[in-house]
Order: structure tokens, then sequence, then C-alpha cells
């Protein structure tokens, strides 16, 4: 295991690690805490969500753990799911942290520990905080359409708020802003004077 030491531990690592003997040593790949704006290239890890489902994960790597609050940027599909069972990532739990869902094509149902069950659609934004404690799963419903296609971010929260009470909140329309001919839709967070009813609890870039 590699640690990256940074200046100051703003915001809670809210990471799985099932070695049970971990060794800690000090990274050559950490980068110092940049003071200006910084354009940097990451090259997305090919990994498996749950059954049968690859992704392309962005965050966290060696060498960036986090941009601001984002801990985690996964990105899946265009999957063709055609007469096969698509996403099936079983119930697991928690802490720390929000999970951030949106879609571009077909579907997938949330269920929790608070007892949500929430189908989300493309467009549409679930939000599950997960503060003190909270356990989900996600799957293509039996009837899904063709295509999976979508992200997965995690933003960690702030060490104040990472033992708030669990949350989930469906957001079925986003705002959207218009700027050199791209319409940005805003999932969290404020750009472009469009602001996202989504709850945060710290800056988002």
């Amino acid at each position: 295991m590699s640690l990256c030491v940074r200046e100051a531990p703003l915001y809670t690592r809210p990471m799985s690690n099932l070695e049970r003997s971990p060794t800690a040593t000090v990274s050559a790949d950490c980068r110092p805490v940049a003071q200006q704006p910084v354009h940097e290239v990451l090259t997305a890890s090919a990994v498996d969500l749950g059954e049968g489902t690859p992704v392309r994960r962005l965050l966290p790597k060696r060498q960036r753990a986090t941009i601001g609050a984002w801990c985690f940027v996964d990105h899946y599909g265009p999957q063709d799911i055609t007469g096969r069972a698509g996403m099936r990532v079983p119930p697991h739990p928690h802490i720390g942290l929000q999970t951030v869902t949106w879609l571009l094509e077909g579907e997938v149902l949330h269920r929790d520990s608070l007892g949500t069950t929430q189908l989300i659609r493309p467009g549409q934004l679930n939000l599950m905080t997960a503060g003190r404690g909270i356990a989900h799963s996600e799957e293509s419903p039996g009837d899904h359409p063709p295509v999976l296609h979508g992200v997965q971010l995690w933003t960690a929260l702030p060490a104040r708020s990472a033992g708030v009470e669990p949350a989930f909140e469906h957001l079925p329309e986003l705002p959207t802003a218009q700027t050199d001919g791209m319409r940005v839709t805003v999932l969290m967070g404020e750009l472009l004077g469009a602001r996202s009813p989504a709850r945060t609890y710290s800056g988002l870039f």
C-alpha cells in the first residue's frame, strides 16, 4: 500500500482496502499540492463493477487521490446488454461519502437500507449520502433497455460532516446552462449561473 502525504487531511478517505497487514510507504508517484490550477491528463483503469459491468476508472489514482472533494470517477458503457442481466452490484456498505449516479442511456434500480427503491433513467440523478453508514445495491431491472451508459462519482464528505444521517435524493430534472455552443448539465454545485438542487457539503469543482 502506498501512502500519499498531503499538506492537510481535508476530507475523509472512505476507500476499502482488504489487505490484512498493509505496509505504508511514501510513493514517489505522489505530486505536491498545487497552489494554482493545473492541467493533468489521467489515464483510466479498466475494472469490473459488480458482475459483468466493465468501467473506466479515472479516480482514485496513486498519483491523484482526489480532485477537490471528488474521490471516485467511473464511466461505464455504452454497453449492449441485450439478453443479459446488465448491472448487478450486490448490497454493500458505505460511510463518509456521497455517491452520485447519472445516466446517459438505460435504467438502473437503486435499493438501500433506508428502504428506498428508486429507478433512475437517462438525464436523472441519484444522490446517496452515506454519512455515518448506509448499504445499497444497484442493478438493471428485468425489463431493461438494450444499452447501459452512465457515470458514478463519489464525493468525500468533509470531516465535520462525515457522520451525518444517511439520506437519499432522486432528482428527475437538472439545471442546464449554455456556453460556447454547448449545453452543460449541472449535476452538483453551481456553474454558469445554474445551480443544482442536489445537497452538497463542500465546494465542488
